[in-house]
């Protein structure tokens, strides 16, 4: 019997290009505790969103190449419950960001990894 009371974990979306974004969504819904509750285009959109609904996981391609992109910054400045994971453009890393806790990587990282990381299992930590 289906357990209907198990809260889903809810993810957004600011993934770029669209074609990604839309893998992601496809991976993420079809897991049975994963929920997508939006998909944003710019980091103002952003902002706004976690700001109106309930989320506990951001999955995004920041613009920047090198350290956390600005944007986590402010989004763990102003939701330390979140997890922020964000995806190199190529798809040769991602990147786990939550308040307190060291980044984390994920080489070459695959849809099984990136649920793992979702869901909190440990990842190679980056000193």
């Amino acid at each position: 019997m289906a357990n209907y009371n198990m809260q889903k974990i809810k993810v957004i979306l600011a993934s770029s290009p669209k074609m990604l974004s839309d893998v992601i969504r496809n991976l993420i819904d079809r897991q049975p505790d994963m929920i997508t509750v939006g998909d944003v285009i710019n980091p103002i959109q952003l902002l706004f969103v976690t700001r109106s609904i309930s989320v506990d996981v951001v999955i995004m391609t920041p613009s920047e190449a090198n350290g956390i992109p600005k944007i986590c910054s402010y989004l763990l400045a102003e939701h330390p419950q979140l997890k922020v994971v964000t995806l190199s453009a190529k798809g040769e890393a991602a990147y786990i960001y939550q308040s307190g806790v060291p980044m984390r990587r994920i080489d070459t990282p695959s849809g099984q990894l990136l649920l793992d990381a979702i869901r909190g299992a440990l990842c190679t930590i980056i000193s």
